[in-house]
């Protein structure tokens, strides 16, 4: 992951935190809506300053179960 990629990451989760306290989302699936409409903006933007960011993940069922029972 490069320096262009892990800034994208922060400012993704830190808006995703500012929007979570301005609306006061206080449920897991409002959380997780408002997390994945922040992502779509960032990397819209990213994409129109030219490189293009969005990655395509090929994750089986099985494989995204254990990515959530880990966090």
């Amino acid at each position: 992951m490069g320096s262009d990629e892990l800034i994208a990451n922060l400012f993704r989760i830190s808006q995703t935190e500012q929007r979570l306290k301005k609306d006061n989302i206080q449920t897991e699936k409002e959380a997780c809506n408002t997390h994945n409409k922040i992502g779509k903006i960032v990397r819209k933007a990213i994409k129109e300053a030219g490189r293009n960011y969005a990655r395509k993940f090929a994750y089986t069922k099985k494989e995204f179960k254990t990515i959530r029972k880990r966090k």
